[in-house]
């Protein structure tokens, strides 16, 4: 008799942790291995957010929050989005949530039904698709590749749509690409999805803050679909804050209370000391974080230059993130001691098991033919990171 649910047995684990757990178990071995799989940023909290946090305990913001979160930092979010991205918000369209993870679970779950198709521009980040397949939606790839810069076209966007459409779902910048949509682009897009009222449109703007070409457009921005729109951003990235769990969207009031109806059942409010913490964040010039982003630019020179000189490594040069998404399918086919390359996830694990650096395979993020490197880590392991590639690398046959 079969004890877990099917619900469960369909759902598939995060590659990224699975190889962040790998990576951990051959260094609990005593093992040198460098992991570039996980994104997370390599810096600690900034000082004046760990201080709020400590006055938000002197203060016993130890209670239960409101579900939706403190209106303080609801309304700093509402100012924060008006000041750098043009949005006007009220707070009653903001929900806090434990993680832009869990902000993007809630508004999936509640506009999608069984059997509602989910566009998804790949690659994609790794928990998308399986987000939408616990929603019972369905999920349409619309593939992009190296030479498009991994964005897709108006053209292709309209050729995925159909009348059992629900939602499109992307990131700019993307993880895994480093890829970011221009004003342009995004205004483009925006013409096609005007012609769709039923289309509803996720986007994840997580790694708003550290972009290097060009400046950050929210697709909210563009007036005619902004109630269509559900921006989720969170303080994990641009301000190292991945362990305090804060994520928010911003959407209509219908899809707010939505949201916040849901998360009200699942987990409630967030940590009140977090939230105090975050609100630090909001408050605070995106350019208090400008040291962050420069050193993730010099390390994408590092790595751009690094991992282009790999044996059978093409490259772009990714406009934000702290990631590197080669297309390695040159690879494929070669063989070493145990075994032949037949994929990514081959080469992912025999660069593990041989150069002992921890990276991420493409077709987990919906892209056969690539593999995701994440730079979010000191140069001196990726200059070593790099040496021990190359080498793992030039022993294949």
């Amino acid at each position: 008799m079969a004890i877990l649910t099917e619900r469960i047995e369909r759902l598939a684990e995060s590659a990224t942790i699975a190889m962040s757990q790998r990576s951990r178990d051959l260094k609990a071995k005593g093992i040198d291995v460098i992991s570039l799989s996980l994104g997370e940023p390599d810096f600690d909290t900034p000082d004046f957010i760990k201080a709020a946090a400590k006055q938000a305990i002197d203060d016993n913001y130890s209670h239960y929050p409101p579900v939706p979160g403190y209106m303080e930092l609801r309304e700093a979010i509402a100012k924060k989005l008006k000041r750098d991205n043009n949005l006007d918000y009220k707070p009653s369209q903001i929900v806090v949530s434990t993680g832009a993870k869990q902000s993007l679970m809630n508004a999936i779950l509640c506009l999608v039904n069984p059997g509602d198709e989910v566009i998804l521009p790949s690659p994609y980040w790794v928990s998308y698709r399986e987000m939408i397949r616990f929603a019972e939606g369905v999920v349409v790839d619309v593939a992009s590749s190296l030479e498009s810069n991994f964005k897709i076209t108006p053209e292709q966007l309209e050729g995925a749509i159909t009348p059992k459409t629900k939602m499109m779902l992307f990131s700019s910048p993307s993880n895994p690409t480093g890829s970011a949509y221009t004003k342009e682009e995004l205004i483009a897009l925006a013409e096609v999805i005007k012609k769709h009222p039923q289309l509803i449109v996720i986007c994840d703007e997580i790694y708003e803050h550290i972009r290097f070409v060009g400046t950050h457009f929210s697709l909210a921005e563009v007036d005619d679909i902004k109630d269509r729109v559900i921006t989720v951003n969170g303080v994990s990235k641009a301000f190292a804050m991945t362990g305090w769990r804060i994520g928010y969207l911003a959407a209509s009031e219908e899809i707010a209370k939505a949201c916040s109806k849901m998360q009200g059942q699942f987990t409630s409010g967030a940590s009140g000391i977090s939230q105090k913490a975050a609100q630090a964040a909001m408050e605070a010039l995106p350019s208090s974080v400008d040291y962050m982003k420069e050193a993730f630019r010099q390390r994408r020179a590092l790595m751009i230059k690094g991992a282009s000189e790999i044996p059978g490594f093409e490259c772009n040069e990714p406009e934000g993130a702290f990631y590197l998404f080669p297309r390695v399918a040159q690879l494929f086919g070669k063989s070493h001691s145990k075994g032949i390359i037949n994929d990514s996830n081959d080469l992912c694990m025999y660069l593990l098991d041989t150069a002992h650096v921890a990276t991420v395979p493409g077709s987990a993020f919906g892209l056969e033919g690539y593999i995701r490197i994440s730079y979010a880590a000191s140069e001196e392991d990726l200059q070593e990171a790099i040496t021990r590639i190359t080498k793992a690398v030039k022993e294949l046959d």
